[in-house]
């Protein structure tokens, strides 16, 4: 069974400006929490067939390839490591979705996608991630956010004091 984990934020600018920022898939690393290094592995550097590497550490990286295109509004990605859907997925991934807000600001979703394999086993670890899976979806809308409008990397302390403030 497929699950869908998503998360929303409100950016402060324009459609048009979040996308120009969007559509470079080698930022990542600016804002996808855990990763150290984004490298793109494709010709192609947008546009369905545009893949990368990103790394959680100078070894270890999971890559990603456009399936879907919607210029202006966002892309679908697969994530996987060559023929194989990326540990510990059967199938997994990520959709970047913006649409207008109004008053120049973008509402900016955030999707994963995903299948466990192994059965019951499966279905008794995706219990288990459920709340790490949404925690981490939405770190990923909200260091977005901060990446893109400041244009400065999100680090987990910045993103840590931006939550702490935001709950107060």
């Amino acid at each position: 069974m497929t699950r869908k984990v998503s998360a929303e934020v409100v950016l402060d600018m324009p459609r048009s400006q979040a996308w120009n920022k969007l559509r470079d898939i080698s930022l990542a690393h600016n804002y996808v929490p855990g990763i150290v290094k984004t490298e793109i592995v494709s010709e192609r550097s947008e546009g369905v067939g545009a893949s990368r590497y990103v790394y959680r550490n100078a070894r270890s990286y999971i890559q990603e390839t456009v399936v879907e295109w919607d210029e202006g509004r966002g892309f679908l990605i697969r994530l996987h490591r060559g023929d194989k859907p990326a540990p510990p997925f059967r199938n997994a991934w990520f959709r970047y979705r913006l649409a207008d807000e109004g008053d120049d600001k973008t509402l900016f979703t955030a999707s994963l996608e995903y299948e466990l394999p192994w059965g019951a086993l499966g279905r008794w670890l995706e219990k288990r991630m459920e709340k790490t899976v949404h925690s981490t979806i939405r770190d990923v809308a909200t260091a977005m956010k901060l990446f893109y409008e400041t244009g400065k990397p999100t680090t987990p302390a910045v993103l840590k004091a931006y939550k702490a403030a935001a709950s107060k």
